[in-house]
C-alpha cells in the first residue's frame, strides 16, 4: 500500500500489515516455539549448568504457554514500532517535500491586516535582487468524488497559486504547467489524480470556502501532494471565494543560482544578504507587513497537527493496557508454577537453581518476543521506507528500538523474578500441601 498510495492512508497499511503478521505468529507460534526449542536443547553444549537445561525443557515442554507469552509480546513490539514509525515517517517525507519544492527564501505576509494590501506584489518585485515574487493563499475546499459506488465527500486543504508560481516553488509537475493556471483550473496531486482519475484536461467538482460548488479544469499533477496538498486552485477561481479577497503571503527567491559573482560563493551570500535589506526596507516603510524566513521544513513533530498527537495518545493507551496485561499473565502464570518449583527443591535442587532457571526462562522469552517482532515488522517498515522516502527503512527516533527492547526484557524479567521470589519463600511441603 504504501509503494501504491504515498498518503497518511497508505502509511496505516504499515500498521495493519504488521498487526496480521502477529496474528499469524501467535496462530504458529506453538508450533515454531517447539520447533525452536528442540533445536536449541539438541545444540546445548555437554557442560551446560542444570538451570540451562531445566529452562530448556520447560520451554519445550509447555510450548503452547510460552507462544501466548511470547507472542502477546511481539504484537506488542510490531505495533509500538509500525505505527510510531508510519507517523515519523509520514512527517520526514512531508519536510523533505517542502524543503525539496521550496525555492524562496523569504515570505512576506501582513498578520494584522488581514492580507497584503494592494501594490504590495508590484512592489517587491520591483526591488533590486528579487528573481522571483509570488503570492501564496491557503484555503479549504471540499472534494466530492465517488468511491466503490457510493458517494464520498472529503475535506483537502488547498493552495491558491497563480502562473508565476514556479518561480518560487517546485512542486515536482508531472504532467501539464502550472502556468496554465489561470481561469477555472486546478492543478492536484499525484495521488489523488490516479485514484479519483483526475488527470489533465479532465474537470473535477469542488466546493469552495463559502460553499460555491465549481467545476474547474485540471492542467497540471504534481509529484509533492504530500508536501503541499492535495489540490492547488488558480487565484483567478478561488480568491473572490475567500473572506478577505487578500493574499495571505509572498513568497520571494532572492538566491543567485546560476549567476556568476565575482567574489563566489562569499559574493552570492554578500548579494542575498544585500537583497534581505532592501526588503526589509520595504517593509518598515509599509506599516503592518512582516518578512520572515520561507518553511522549507515543513511539519516537524512540534508542529504536528492534533491528529497525529490523539493517535499517538490512542496508541499510548492501548500499548499501556496490552503490556499491563501481559505483565498479569505472565505474573499469574509464575504464581501458579509454586508446586513445580516445590517439587524441584524437594528433588535437591537449590533456590539459586531455581532463579537461574526462571531467569533464563525469561531471557529465552524476551529474545523470542523481539526477534519475532522484529522479523514480522521489517517487511512493511521497508516497504514504508521505498514508499514514502526512496530507501528501504524508516524514518524516526534511534531512541526507539531500544526503548522497546528494554521494555520488553524489563516487563519479562520482572513479572518472572518478582514471583519466584515469593514462591521460594514458601516452604516446599507447604506448597504442596495448599496446592489446588
Amino acid at each position: 500500500m504504501p509503494l501504491l498510495a504515498r498518503t497518511a492512508l497508505g502509511a496505516t497499511a504499515t500498521s495493519i500489515a504488521g498487526i496480521l503478521a502477529a496474528i499469524g505468529l501467535a496462530l504458529a507460534g506453538p508450533a515454531l516455539i517447539r520447533r525452536v526449542s528442540d533445536t536449541l536443547s539438541r545444540r546445548l553444549p555437554a557442560g551446560a549448568s542444570p538451570a540451562t537445561w531445566l529452562a530448556m525443557s520447560n520451554v519445550r515442554g509447555y510450548a503452547i504457554r510460552i507462544a501466548g507469552v511470547v507472542s502477546t509480546l511481539a504484537m506488542a513490539v510490531v505495533l509500538t514500532l509500525t505505527y510510531t514509525l508510519a507517523q515519523t515517517t509520514v512527517l520526514t517525507a512531508t519536510t523533505d517535500d517542502v524543503g525539496a519544492g521550496t525555492l524562496a527564501r523569504e515570505r512576506l505576509t501582513a498578520p494584522g491586516l488581514g492580507g497584503l494590501p494592494e501594490g504590495t506584489l508590484a512592489a517587491v518585485r520591483e526591488t533590486a535582487g528579487v528573481r522571483g515574487a509570488a503570492p501564496v493563499t491557503s484555503t479549504t475546499v471540499l472534494w466530492p468524488y465517488e468511491q466503490l459506488g457510493d458517494r464520498v465527500v472529503e475535506s483537502a486543504s488547498a493552495m491558491i497559486l497563480t502562473p508565476d508560481a514556479p518561480d518560487v516553488l517546485d512542486l515536482d509537475v508531472r504532467s501539464g504547467s502550472l502556468a496554465r493556471l489561470t481561469g477555472d483550473t486546478v492543478a492536484v496531486g499525484g495521488d489523488v489524480a490516479r485514484s479519483r482519475g483526475a488527470s489533465v484536461g479532465q474537470r473535477i467538482r469542488l466546493i469552495l470556502g463559502d460553499g460555491t460548488h465549481v467545476t474547474p479544469r485540471v492542467v497540471a499533477v504534481y509529484g509533492r501532494d504530500l508536501g503541499f496538498g492535495p489540490v492547488v486552485l488558480s487565484r483567478d477561481l478561488a480568491m473572490e471565494h475567500t473572506t478577505t479577497r487578500l493574499d495571505q503571503s509572498i513568497l520571494i527567491r532572492t538566491d543567485t543560482a546560476g549567476a556568476s559573482p565575482p567574489s563566489g560563493a562569499s559574493g552570492a551570500s554578500d548579494a542575498a544578504g544585500a537583497t534581505r535589506e532592501r526588503l526589509a526596507a520595504l517593509v518598515s516603510a509599509r506599516p503592518g507587513l512582516a518578512l520572515s524566513p520561507a518553511d522549507t521544513t515543513g511539519a516537524g513533530l512540534d508542529d504536528a497537527p492534533p491528529e497525529v498527537w490523539i493517535n499517538l495518545a490512542t496508541i499510548v493507551v492501548l500499548l499501556g493496557y496490552l503490556l499491563l496485561s501481559i505483565a498479569n499473565r505472565l505474573t499469574a502464570t509464575t504464581a501458579q508454577r509454586r508446586t513445580e518449583i516445590a517439587t524441584l527443591r524437594l528433588n535437591g535442587t537449590t533456590p539459586r537453581q531455581i532463579r537461574a532457571m526462571m531467569r533464563r526462562e525469561a531471557a529465552l522469552i524476551a529474545a523470542a518476543a523481539l526477534t519475532a517482532g522484529l522479523a514480522v515488522s521489517v517487511i512493511p517498515l521497508a516497504l514504508l521506507g521505498v514508499g514514502f522516502l526512496g530507501r528501504p527503512w524508516p524514518a524516526g527516533p534511534v531512541w526507539l528500538l531500544p526503548a522497546v527492547a528494554l521494555t520488553i526484557v524489563t516487563i519479562s524479567f520482572l513479572t518472572i523474578e518478582l514471583p519466584t521470589r515469593r514462591a521460594l519463600r514458601t516452604a516446599p511441603a507447604e506448597a504442596l500441601a495448599n496446592r489446588e
